[in-house]
């Protein structure tokens, strides 16, 4: 095997990716000389395949990830399921050759004499990374420190509160935070405003400059939050105050704004029952209800789904909290 191209080849379902299966990854890494990994599909977890994919091609770039559509999903140590195990791996494979099969689980034995490879076994007795991916499952959120930042932030149920101002979406969003125990993204566009207004308004650029600054935000605080994120406000609304500012939105707002469609998980709409907060820095009550309507619009216009948050912030929080408790991200 000295001089033999070394080829590794490790599977599973990934659900979630988590340490113990970084260790596997890496310790193939660093002993062959390209390395496969095969994903299994199951349809009991609602991870998607192509979910779990894309998590492992963006924490290793350099090996080749398969995706096992229609993998069996038959477990056990039987003759038929191994041989059925077996031909499966083998049909995805086709024709190439496997020098090491790795894994931290008994079908090791099994599935290396039917490759032809040699048993490489990695922590079987699970000493060095003491979690598995059911565990892990059933509360993603207390196993944060066996989880890759790139597949926790994707754990994340994010949640955007929108509405015209002064319709209590920061109150909201703070107190949600502290309600779930959680981080919450705040309107970084009204602390921008306040040093760069001009005559109560902002340039298209000032406009991009909110929006980029908001994500890049939100997106640091995702890997410390605790199951929800909450923002106050996404690009949608930014992309809004463009064009009633100027008539118009730079072409990478209207970028920024397409992406947040698919940015967050749930959206709520605060509603205007509240009374008006009359503060300099607004434009009345009228304002506040024609921009509303606008969001609302929007949202239709773009298809996506939201829920209207109605009353006190008690009564807020209490709808918000029905739910989430019935929402299920994966």
């Amino acid at each position: 095997m000295k001089n033999k191209h070394k080829i590794g080849l490790t599977l599973g379902k990934f659900a979630p990716f988590h340490k113990g299966h970084q260790l596997l990854v890496e310790t193939a890494i660093k002993e062959m000389d390209e390395v496969l990994l095969l994903i299994y599909d199951d349809p009991v977890i609602n991870i998607s395949l192509a979910t779990r994919a894309t998590w492992i091609r963006k924490i290793y770039p350099n090996i080749t990830v398969i995706e096992g559509i229609n993998s069996p999903n038959d477990s056990g140590y039987s003759p038929e399921i191994m041989k059925i195990q077996e031909d499966y791996v083998l049909e995805v494979l086709e024709d190439r050759s496997i020098s090491h099969f790795y894994s931290s689980e008994p079908y090791g034995v099994h599935m290396s004499k039917a490759l032809n490879a040699i048993d490489r076994q990695v922590d079987l007795s699970r000493n060095i990374v003491p979690i598995s991916a059911t565990k892990i499952r059933q509360n993603p959120f207390k196993q944060k420190e066996f989880i890759h930042p790139e597949v926790y932030k994707d754990l994340i149920t994010k949640v955007v509160l929108l509405g015209a101002p002064s319709t209590g979406k920061t109150t909201l969003a703070e107190k949600l935070a502290v309600h779930f125990d959680t981080q919450w993204m705040p309107e970084y566009g009204r602390e921008y405003w306040e040093k760069h207004q001009i005559n109560k308004r902002l340039t298209l650029d000032d406009l991009l400059k909110i929006a980029e600054t908001h994500i890049e935000r939100e997106d640091a605080l995702v890997t410390e939050s605790n199951q929800f994120l909450f923002s106050d406000t996404n690009a949608i609304t930014t992309y809004l105050f463009s064009l009633d500012y100027h008539g118009e939105a730079l072409s990478a707002l209207q970028n920024l704004a397409k992406a947040a469609e698919q940015r967050h998980d749930i959206i709520f709409v605060c509603d205007t029952d509240i009374p008006y907060d009359d503060t300099w820095d607004r434009s009345g009550d009228v304002k506040r209800k024609e921009f509303q309507q606008k969001i609302i619009e929007d949202l239709k216009d773009r298809n996506l789904s939201y829920y209207m948050l109605e009353g006190t912030v008690e009564e807020r929080i209490e709808k918000v909290s029905k739910v989430l408790a019935v929402y299920r991200k994966y």
